[in-house]
C-alpha cells in the first residue's frame, strides 16, 4: 500500500539509549526484521502490527508535543516508507533518530536524522549481516552502537573501532553490555583500562521498567 507503514506501537517515554538517553521521546516502532539476533529484546515486533498511513502517524506524534522522535523496530529500513516518514518528521521540526541494524543501506535516510548504526558482533550470531559500506556514509550526526556479549565481542568491537576510525566518523560510539550476558562493571573496567574514545551505554528503560513493551 502506498504511503503506509506496518506499525507495532507508538508511545511516549524516556529514551533509554544513545546520546539522548533520559530525554522524553516519542517512539515509532515499525513491524518486521530480517535479522534474528540471539539477544533481541523486541521480538514481539517481528510480525503482526497495524497498517498506518503517514498522515495518521504524524498526527499521533504531534499529539504528544515532543522534541525528540525515535524511529525503531524491528528493522525500520526494511519498510521503504520509513524514509518519507523520517523526512516529514524532520520537516515538522522534531529531532529525529533511527535505530537500524546496519544490515541495510542507510544512504537514503535524510542526513538531518541521527542514524544509530548497530554493528553486529560475533556474539549476536548475525555478524555476517553487517553492511560495512554504511560506515563510509556516517557523519558526526550519526552514532555507532555495539551490543557486547563477551570479552571476545569487546575485542572484536575494539578492532572495528580502530580499523574504521569510528570515533572520527560518528558523533558517538556506544558500547553496551548485553543484559545477563556481560557484566556492565566488567565492560566499564575494560573501557577505562584501554582508554577508549567510546561511551558506555546502559539501557535506562530496563533499569527503570524491566523493559516492558510500550514504556
Amino acid at each position: 500500500m502506498q504511503d503506509t507503514l506496518r506499525i507495532t506501537e507508538v508511545f511516549y517515554s524516556l529514551q533509554g539509549e544513545t546520546r539522548t538517553a533520559g530525554l522524553p521521546t516519542v517512539f515509532v516502532r515499525l513491524t518486521g526484521c530480517p535479522l534474528r539476533c540471539q539477544y533481541c529484546d523486541s521480538a514481539y515486533a517481528f510480525s503482526g502490527g497495524t497498517q498506518r498511513t503517514l498522515d495518521s502517524l504524524m498526527e499521533q506524534v504531534a499529539s504528544y508535543k515532543p522534541r525528540y522522535v525515535c524511529v525503531t523496530g524491528g528493522e525500520p529500513l526494511a519498510q521503504p516508507n520509513a524514509i518519507p516518514l523520517m523526512q516529514r518528521l524532520c520537516d515538522a521540526g522534531y529531532e529525529v533518530s533511527v535505530e537500524t541494524s546496519g544490515a541495510l543501506d542507510i544512504s537514503a535516510v535524510d542526513t538531518r536524522v541521527s542514524r544509530v548504526l548497530d554493528l553486529k558482533t560475533p556474539g549476536s550470531l548475525e555478524v555476517h549481516r553487517n553492511r560495512y559500506e554504511n560506515i563510509e556514509l556516517l557523519t558526526r550526526n550519526d552514532q555507532v552502537k555495539f551490543v557486547l556479549c563477551s570479552r571476545e565481542d569487546y575485542d572484536w568491537a575494539v578492532s572495528k573501532l580502530i580499523q574504521y576510525g569510528l570515533d572520527q566518523r560518528a558523533g558517538e560510539v556506544l558500547f553496551s553490555p548485553s543484559k545477563d550476558q556481560l557484566r556492565a562493571t566488567d565492560l566499564a573496567d575494560w573501557i577505562v583500562a584501554d582508554n577508549l574514545p567510546v561511551r558506555l551505554q546502559m539501557q535506562l528503560h530496563k533499569l527503570l521498567w524491566n523493559d516492558e513493551p510500550g514504556r
